[in-house]
């Protein structure tokens, strides 16, 4: 009775060591996915049309002060998925192989991931308006990121190679994962050093004489000798509560350009006779030129955009 009660517990304990394992293996792994998809999601970024947002130092204290509790919800979150997806799709890829072809082949990995993901993928391309192939790049995105991470814990699994303890798993996602993470790093950094980046068009006193428009009826006319025209242009300020106030602008000045010293420090200035208006700044593209001001505060992303008319 005592030796079968012994067997139990030395069983129970290396089932606990096994899950241990797995946990640890799958958390490291989808934390190493993350750094790597917020180096591709920075990248991809920096080759959008986007106007460059001022640097705010309340901003970067704000980040560093939350990046504790940051990282405790992340762990927090890789802990579930790996306990309610990642550990069932390792039970549910080995059952089918086992059912359907004698033994457990890796690939049903991958394949459950596919289907397991396919109708998130399908209704959020339905839904959303990044269209069918943003969802069919999410969705490959998704599912090669929860198959790596399943496959590189099913190796604790495996009864024909070398057993690996939960730290030994760690150890080896942490080297190789940092390793992905420089490369991706550096890549990147070489892409956009390269070239690869968004840069505002560079435009000159020519290219911005010319009508412009916000597509609400409201219209900035500058002629080449400097005289600038506004038919109903918004001008904002900011109340009590520094909620941004729209006033319309109509009324003639002048206006002069800046190249600044590169493409993103340009700057048109419009003086009106009859309102006050905000340095104009540029983004858009050689062929789609845009002006734009903030309204508000910068990091509310809100712009007031202009654009060419012709």
């Amino acid at each position: 009775m005592r030796s079968e009660m012994q067997v139990s517990v030395q069983t129970q304990a290396r089932v606990r060591d096994r899950f241990g394992a797995v946990l640890t293996a799958s958390m490291s792994m989808l934390s190493v996915e993350v750094v790597i998809g917020a180096i591709a999601l920075i990248v991809w970024e920096q080759t959008q049309e986007s106007p460059g947002l001022p640097y705010n130092a309340l901003g970067l204290l704000f980040l560093i002060f939350m990046a504790p509790f940051m990282a405790a919800a992340g762990a927090a979150l890789g802990a579930l998925l790996s306990v309610g997806v990642v550990m069932p799709l390792l039970v549910v890829a080995g059952w089918l192989g086992r059912r359907l072809s004698g033994r457990e082949a890796w690939w049903w990995v991958p394949v459950l991931a596919g289907a397991g993901t396919a109708p998130s993928a399908l209704a959020a391309s339905a839904l959303g308006e990044a269209g069918l192939l943003a969802g069919l790049g999410g969705w490959l995105a998704v599912t090669a990121a929860l198959a790596v991470t399943a496959l590189v814990a099913r190796r604790l699994l495996l009864p024909d190679r070398p057993r690996l303890s939960g730290g030994a798993m760690f150890g080896r996602v942490a080297l190789y994962g940092t390793l992905a993470v420089v490369t991706g790093g550096t890549l990147g950094c070489i892409g956009l050093y390269a070239g690869m980046g968004y840069e505002p068009p560079r435009l000159s006193m020519e290219r911005v004489a010319g009508t412009w428009s916000d597509r609400k009826g409201g219209t900035l006319t500058l002629t080449a000798d400097g005289k600038a025209t506004a038919t109903r242009v918004e001008t904002f300020d900011l109340d009590d509560s520094f909620e941004p106030v729209v006033h319309e602008c109509t009324g003639t000045g002048a206006w002069e350009y800046d190249p600044g010293a590169g493409p993103w420090s340009q700057e048109v200035d419009v003086s009106l006779d009859d309102c006050p208006m905000d340095t104009w700044e540029v983004f858009g593209s050689p062929e789609h030129p845009k002006l734009f001001v903030y309204i508000g505060d910068p990091d509310s992303w809100d712009l007031y955009i202009l654009q060419r008319c012709d």
